[in-house]
């Protein structure tokens, strides 16, 4: 079963709203190519470079004059390194455009590896490609399964990102209890996970059934789990692609941040700063659930 995220919608967007983003974005296509397991195209068009699963953006570089970088949900990801800076051992599943894996390279001083875990075998190849990936030792591929890897390594590591989709939305495995226990299996004491799942914008809404039981799920698993709500990376989105200052879908990125130790959120952003990123306005997308 797949998790599709317009599903999971609460409210109707505004028909004035859906009449500013139904406009065409001429697109140049640089790769497409139909695998096991994707409708995979590369495109090129006036907002940048990106990845996409069939009409899906999945991952790219935005270069406009207001925003430049990664698809800026993807930017969350980098809050761990305010949690802690020591972190060595890295566990990246679903690669995309494999920015991010350089960024992590670049801030963390201390790191020693990133195992990454991909089931697309073309994605490595057209990162490097097509969105100057650089690869080192220090990076190993694995082109398997996710849960696969997991059932079969004996690695922990201090960070475990999850960011996984198909054409269509994300495995329901992904949200399972034996998914979720493997990741423990697979966390230092420590350790902090990752993970992207979608949500209905109104994350705290009581209709939000699909939220309120995944959250069970991470409160069973884990000691401590904040979530972050995209409002920021929405923002940046719908001002980027439609000039529009508000959300038009009731659709947004859910990022849970889980670990069984308590951190704090550091404030030294010297290194965030250096690769062009400003965390102060995701940081704020902080969402409650007590």
């Amino acid at each position: 079963m797949t998790i599709i995220p317009e599903k999971l919608a609460i409210h109707k967007p505004a028909e004035d709203l859906i009449k500013k983003t139904d406009i065409n974005i001429k697109e140049k296509i640089l790769f497409k190519k139909e695998s096991d397991f994707h409708s995979i195209y590369i495109v090129e068009n006036k907002f940048g470079r990106f990845l996409k699963y069939l009409d899906t953006y999945q991952a790219g570089y935005i270069k406009t004059k207001e925003y430049k970088g990664n698809l800026p949900y993807i930017n969350y990801f980098l809050i761990p390194y305010l949690m802690n800076k020591s972190i060595k051992d890295i566990l990246f599943i679903g690669f995309g455009s494999g920015i991010i894996i350089n960024q992590y390279e670049k801030i963390f001083k201390k790191l020693k590896r990133i195992d990454i875990v991909d089931i697309e075998e073309y994605i490595f190849p057209l990162a490097e490609k097509y969105f100057n990936f650089k690869n080192n030792e220090k990076f190993n591929f694995h082109l398997q399964d996710a849960l696969i890897y997991l059932k079969t390594t004996r690695k922990k590591y201090d960070l475990i990102v999850v960011d996984v989709a198909g054409n269509e939305g994300i495995d329901e495995r992904f949200i399972s209890e034996e998914y979720l226990n493997l990741i423990k299996i697979h966390l230092k004491s420590d350790g902090i996970f990752v993970s992207n799942m979608p949500s209905s914008s109104d994350i705290l809404n009581k209709k939000n059934i699909f939220v309120q039981n995944l959250m069970k799920k991470y409160k069973d698993n884990f000691k401590n789990t904040d979530c972050y709500s995209g409002k920021t990376s929405n923002k940046i989105y719908y001002k980027t692609f439609f000039n529009i200052e508000e959300d038009v879908f009731d659709i947004t990125n859910l990022i849970m941040i889980s670990s069984d130790k308590k951190y704090e959120i550091g404030e030294d952003y010297k290194e965030l700063n250096a690769i062009g990123l400003d965390i102060k306005p995701y940081l704020d997308d902080r969402v409650s659930f007590e």
